[in-house]
């Protein structure tokens, strides 16, 4: 996301690069800014807007990320669903800090988090759990995610005895080693495109007191 490649000409009128964003466009809390562009990319419309790559890193500090669906927001933070178990759950177990970057490519926007990871409450698991499909259910229960398996026959086995096993359960559960991560921001900030790459990179922060300070960064 340069913004020295020329937009389509649809994108241009929508999010002239001369549009920018200013301090007094900007909300004043992170979470009603994001809602506002989170719309914006609903309706634009990005083919999966919820799309976010999540960074996280072990106990040594050696980094690994991954594109995940958000699953919701409020002004506690990001959600997104995972195996606790997985590369991801595992280092944020261990390492509870992580990074999102919202990359709305053809926007020239993107929206970088960072903050502490936490478990949300089971209940909410179970509830979001109850509105996947069956199948992404099963696939739950089948999949050691991130563990090394020895070929697709496994995976598909598993899946089978899985399905068997829940054949007579109307609602299935959420497995133990299944459940919601929430990331907590320390950080949010937004990113606009400009030409000559001097882009808008306005930026909420939380201070050492608890309290939201705006920021300008330079490009």
């Amino acid at each position: 996301m340069t913004g020295d490649t020329p937009a389509p000409a649809a994108m241009r009128n929508e999010y002239a690069a001369d549009q920018g964003l200013s301090e007094t466009d900007l909300a004043a809390d992170w979470y009603t800014q994001f809602d506002r562009w989170f719309a914006d990319a609903v309706a634009f419309p990005l083919p999966e807007p919820n799309a976010m790559i999540v960074g996280t890193a072990d106990a040594a500090g050696r980094p690994s990320g991954r594109t995940v669906l958000l699953k919701g927001y409020d002004p506690d933070g990001f959600v997104f669903f995972t195996n606790y178990g997985s590369r991801k759950g595992a280092e944020a177990a261990a390492n509870p800090w992580a990074s999102l970057v919202f990359p709305w490519f053809p926007m020239q926007r993107q929206v970088v988090v960072a903050g502490r990871v936490e478990r949300i409450d089971r209940a909410e698991t179970e509830a979001y759990f109850a509105t996947r499909p069956r199948g992404s259910q099963l696939g739950a229960w089948a999949s050691s995610q991130s563990q090394v398996i020895p070929d697709r026959a496994a995976l598909d086995d598993a899946y089978r005895a899985v399905a068997e096993r829940f054949a007579d359960v109307d609602q299935i559960p959420p497995p133990p080693h299944w459940g919601g991560l929430r990331v907590r921001p320390a950080s949010v900030e937004f990113w606009q495109g400009r030409v000559g790459r001097l882009h808008d990179r306005l930026r909420f922060r939380r201070t050492e007191h608890g309290d939201w300070v705006t920021e300008r960064l330079a490009p």
